[in-house]
């Protein structure tokens, strides 16, 4: 198979980057069920502003909205939580029941998955459900590859043609496949895992190691806020030891790092072990959000007030939305009694709205307290004036993620950090 035609089925923050990629060297089909996203592709837009409109314009990349036949298919859909926090399949397993469907005996094919699962589920659920769906069997009329996705919102450096692509087989065939494939667009280099379930877990656990040690960070932020002792000013120390992790704390949301320890802690509880580390982390992010509204409404001496809210995003210079945890501060604020309003050059606003019922408001106006959540670009260059036109008289600014850094004398307002 010289030139084999490969579908990524699924053209979000991970599928795109992929099929744009993989397309400079094969025939690639990209598949979305949203025909609104395929068109504006099409038109050049991508909305999670990954793939640069360029670069789609010279893609050879064919787009659909309609299922395809295909030698290779990748698998990329997300695989989020449901509200109890357990793993929720539903779109892989609708993704493995589109591809069951095209599968031909006469054309043995190779199904991988990009998807971000717990060890086990391409081998025990999406395998067994392709030869239910198809009628085939596996070995015989298609195979297993699972690769998991490095994908990091927003990263220029890190891009999916750059990085090491982890890729595993259920046999060497599979595996020499997917390592020629996928090495044809970063250069050969490839890790090949020791098998599907090593490669899955791989993937789990480095999400759960930075919620791990982010979670640390927001314990001991907790821990110095009762001595008055502002966590950047000890880490600015402490980074001067060599082998010092450069975490930090803050609301850790998005797609993945909030995402995929309970992945990891669903598989071992259905395994018998109780996994004690890595749920208390994912307890100690999961509150952030609440115990700092509660220091802002202390610090606002529990009086209702004006608030602004910079940036919804998960994270800063990204247009996702996904499980952002800046609303875990919005909410509590508004349950405090608050009225709140949210600004985001970013977002979507007719996202914002769907997802959490919010309208996006210009910054524009006065309040008592204006609170800097997402370290967007647009907000690092704003001068301590531009913030003066948003504050009433006596108001004050909460940098959660140090986003101005004041040079010289201190701005002529109240400051509030971790």
């Amino acid at each position: 198979m010289d030139q084999p035609t490969i579908a990524i089925v699924g053209l979000g923050y991970v599928g795109l980057p992929l099929a744009v990629a993989l397309a400079r060297h094969f025939p690639v089909i990209g598949f979305d069920v949203d025909a609104e996203r395929i068109e504006e592709l099409r038109r050049g837009h991508d909305r999670t502003r990954e793939v640069e409109a360029d670069d789609l314009a010279a893609s050879f990349l064919k787009l659909t909205a309609e299922p395809a036949p295909a030698d290779i298919y990748i698998v990329t859909v997300p695989t989020p939580v449901d509200a109890s926090n357990r793993p929720d399949l539903s779109m892989v397993l609708a993704a493995t029941h589109t591809v069951g469907a095209l599968l031909d005996p006469d054309r043995p094919a190779t199904i991988v998955y990009e998807s971000t699962v717990y060890p086990g589920v391409t081998d025990e659920i999406c395998g067994p459900e392709l030869e239910r769906v198809s009628g085939l069997k596996r070995g015989t009329h298609f195979r297993l590859g699972y690769s998991p996705e490095r994908i990091n919102p927003g990263d220029r450096t890190h891009r999916v043609e750059t990085i090491t692509k982890v890729v595993a087989g259920e046999d060497a065939e599979t595996l020499d496949l997917l390592s020629r494939v996928y090495g044809a667009m970063n250069g050969g280099n490839i890790f090949r895992a020791a098998s599907i379930k090593a490669a899955e877990a791989a993937k789990v656990i480095e999400n759960a190691q930075r919620d791990l040690n982010i979670a640390f960070m927001n314990e001991i932020a907790q821990i110095f806020a009762r001595l008055d002792l502002s966590i950047w000013d000890v880490l600015a120390a402490a980074r001067t030891k060599w082998n010092f992790l450069p975490f930090e704390p803050g609301l850790v949301g998005g797609h993945c790092i909030g995402v995929d320890p309970y992945y990891l802690a669903h598989r071992a509880q259905e395994l018998g072990h109780w996994p004690q580390i890595i749920l208390a982390g994912r307890g100690t992010n999961d509150g952030m959000g609440a115990w700092i509204a509660d220091r802002l409404h202390e610090q606002l001496r529990a009086r209702q007030s004006r608030i602004l809210v910079l940036g919804l995003t998960f994270k800063e210079n990204v247009p996702d939305l996904r499980n952002s945890r800046v609303i875990d501060v919005l909410r509590r604020l508004e349950w405090l009694g608050h009225e709140v309003s949210v600004s985001d050059p970013l977002a979507d606003p007719d996202e914002a709205r769907r997802e959490y019922g919010l309208d996006l408001i210009e910054p524009t106006g006065r309040f008592d307290l204006v609170v800097g959540a997402v370290g967007h670009d647009d907000y690092r260059h704003w001068t301590a004036d531009r913030l003066m036109t948003l504050l009433a008289e006596g108001g004050m600014v909460a940098d959660l993620k140090r986003i101005w850094r004041w040079e010289g004398e201190a701005p002529p307002f109240r400051v509030w950090t971790l």
